[in-house]
């Protein structure tokens, strides 16, 4: 039974940002089209601002998130209405305009990494943070996993209830839905690709600022970060907000269960075994349309 808590309240706290991460993916592609490979890259950056401010001033690793989450969002938001948007307008359908925006993502992956680790290097970078032990049902638990559980677990609701009570966040459900009826609804769907692309980034960059309250990171962590929030995608639906957080967290508590009993290095292989199993059983994900 120890066993078994342990399990689900540090899955939760893996899960957490894990639904962190496919939200902002999810978001970007559910309505701008893009399937941005260079997400975790963004993720990366988040925790090394994170790190260097925190390591080199005191300042609380939350309050980072001041700092670096406008500062992915101005940058994914600039790609978007530079980038994106040109091959968006030089593509002959939807079709080839995805394929292209892939590439354009390799292309930013690339790019940032590099100046990443020329700048941070390719060693591991960690800090201590809540050290001490957190007791819960007669199981010591890591404090910082208690902690980053509750932060991302509010900013998932905030972001829900941002999507379901504001008008941008129904602007941005209509244009997912049905981007044509949106525009002659009076959507501006540019603007709104744009802005999405933009929260996306700023969602990885929360997932970020977590992370470095937990576990180490390098500069090569983003590929892994990617892999995953593609997978928690898949298994929550294409496009699916809901979807990213439930297969946030049943990755995280899948993830933590095998880290326990087996390996870790075997963590990505199950996620993809689930993955596979799940294509051919349900293949439009959990909750996907």
């Amino acid at each position: 039974m120890d066993t078994f808590l342990l399990i689900l309240i540090n899955g939760c706290a893996m899960g957490s940002v894990y639904a962190l991460m496919a939200m902002g993916l999810s978001t970007q592609y559910g309505v701008a089209r893009i399937l941005n490979i260079s997400h975790g890259e963004f993720i990366v950056l988040a925790a090394f601002i994170t790190f260097v401010v925190h390591t080199r001033t005191g300042i609380h690793p939350l309050i980072c998130l001041l700092i670096a989450c406008p500062l992915v969002f101005a940058i994914s938001f600039l790609l978007h209405i530079t980038l994106f948007k040109r091959v968006k307008k030089i593509s002959p359908n939807m079709g080839v305009f995805e394929g292209n925006a892939i590439l354009v993502s390799f292309g930013i992956y690339f790019i940032v990494q590099n100046m990443i680790q020329s700048s941070m290097g390719s060693a591991p970078h960690s800090f201590p943070f809540m050290m001490y032990p957190y007791t819960v049902g007669g199981v010591n638990i890591a404090a910082s996993s208690v902690f980053v559980m509750v932060i991302a677990a509010i900013i998932c609701v905030a972001y829900s209830v941002f999507l379901s009570q504001t008008r941008l966040g129904k602007s941005i459900r209509a244009a997912a839905q049905d981007p044509q009826a949106a525009s002659l609804l009076g959507v501006k769907i540019n603007r709104i690709m744009a802005i999405c692309f933009g929260i996306g980034g700023l969602l990885a960059a929360c997932a970020g600022v977590l992370i470095t309250m937990r576990e180490p990171f390098s500069s090569v962590s983003g590929i892994g970060y990617t892999t995953i929030a593609i997978i928690i995608v898949v298994l929550g639906g294409l496009g699916s907000v809901k979807g990213a957080i439930l297969g946030g967290f049943i990755m995280g508590i899948a993830g933590y269960a095998i880290s326990t009993f087996v390996d870790s290095v075997f963590m990505i292989s199950a996620f993809y075994m689930i993955i596979m199993v799940l294509l051919v059983v349900r293949p439009k994900g959990l909750m996907g349309r």
